[in-house]
């Protein structure tokens, strides 16, 4: 499961020049005059005063286009295209009003930094649930009711994981490299790390139903993407500029002393000593496109809980002592899981866990950022740094 990042320029309108006056006198003007008197000039003629300008009409007034109703290009009546076939989640269901109290104070953005960047926003795992996001990204203010960038030179991390399990993984994917476009041209960013499951959307359609070598015996990306909720929708719309965005997705990046990244897990330090060096590593494996390879690059994108027990804190400054940074921000593993905390669907309504905010955990050392939007819990979006 994978994640990563683009941009543009603009025109340049003509030069206005002035023209210059000659004042000098002519040659005929230096004749000498006649003695002859010349009668005097007639008095001027009074022009009547400029008729008043009319207001400009319009002939054709313009239309006002209606704001599309499905930014990311989801479903345009609510449902699904013939052939959407949801398959079983690999994690159990929540219900909705089943909560964890993790609370949150979020503060009013902070002015620009010296350098002219703007606050940080990270989104935590999406999973096709792009009208989710949408209202997520509005609440923050970083898009406007049109599902355009509207934050200016703000800075917006995705840590990934933007398809299956939901009903709009490509209209996610979509959306995210449009907003990449335009917070460039704003002054801002919007970039994407790569998470577990856009490697196993590549590997899906890459390799689909060939053998690999898998520490349980034989598997295939075919089938591990349909156990781990792969749509037939978001195959059957997939493009090779999707394909090509998360191929180049990096796998870890620094910003603010946050160390982000998709999985909590310490398998980062396999694929090199610097964030550089990680991200080097994994562009060449899925260039190299060995499906073995890239199945053992999947199956350690899966690890999780490597923050979460005695040895946690531990896990997390191992990783910012090679990498930087004072906290590690991750996706991933969601949040109830973490906490221990799975919902029975027979639970008692009053019982049942929501989650509110962002976890801070092994020692105020890691973050999680999965919600839990396919556990019908919420698809976080938040500003670094936490005010915890």
């Amino acid at each position: 499961m994978v994640e990563g990042s683009m941009t543009q320029g603009a025109g340049q309108g003509p030069e206005r020049t002035e023209t210059l006056r000659d004042f000098r006198v002519p040659p005929y003007a230096q004749a000498p005059a006649h003695s002859a008197q010349v009668p005097p000039p007639p008095p001027p003629v009074e022009m009547p005063p400029p008729a008043q300008p009319h207001p400009p009409v319009a002939v054709h007034p313009a239309e006002a286009y209606p704001p599309d109703i499905h930014p990311g290009n989801a479903f345009a009546d609510d449902k699904p295209p013939e052939g959407y076939t949801p398959t079983a989640r690999d994690l159990p269901v929540i219900n909705r009003g089943d909560t964890v109290q993790v609370r949150v104070q979020t503060d009013p953005a902070p002015a620009p930094l010296p350098d002219g960047l703007g606050p940080l926003y990270v989104v935590g795992d999406v999973h096709g649930y792009l009208d989710e996001l949408l209202a997520a990204l509005r609440e923050q203010g970083l898009i406007d009711v049109d599902a355009n960038w509207a934050a200016g030179n703000a800075r917006l991390w995705f840590l990934g994981d933007f398809t299956d399990r939901g009903p709009d993984g490509i209209g996610v994917i979509d959306l995210v490299m449009r907003l990449s476009a335009e917070a460039a041209a704003a002054g801002g960013y919007c970039k994407a790390l790569m998470g577990n499951h856009e490697l196993l959307l590549i590997g899906a359609k890459r390799f689909g139903d060939t053998p690999v070598n898998s520490g349980a015996g034989t598997a295939t990306f075919q089938a591990a993407w349909l156990l781990n909720g792969g749509q037939k929708v978001d195959m059957d719309r997939l493009q090779d500029v999707h394909l090509q965005w998360m191929s180049r997705l990096d796998a870890i990046e620094q910003e603010d002393g946050h160390l982000l990244m998709h999985s909590d897990t310490t398998a980062y330090l396999e694929y090199g000593d610097s964030i550089e060096a990680v991200n080097d590593t994994v562009h060449a494996l899925l260039t190299r496109n060995d499906a073995d390879e890239c199945w053992d690059l999947f199956r350690k994108f899966t690890k999780r809980f490597a923050f979460r027990d005695d040895g946690g804190p531990e896990a997390a400054r191992e990783l910012l002592s090679a990498y930087g940074g004072q906290r590690v921000v991750h996706g991933h593993s969601p949040i109830p899981y973490l906490l221990g905390e799975v919902g029975t669907e027979d639970g008692e309504e009053d019982s049942r866990p929501v989650v509110e905010g962002p976890h801070v955990y092994a020692d105020g050392l890691a973050i999680a950022m999965d919600g839990g939007v396919t556990m019908a819990g919420k698809l976080l979006v938040v500003q670094l740094p936490l005010h915890d």
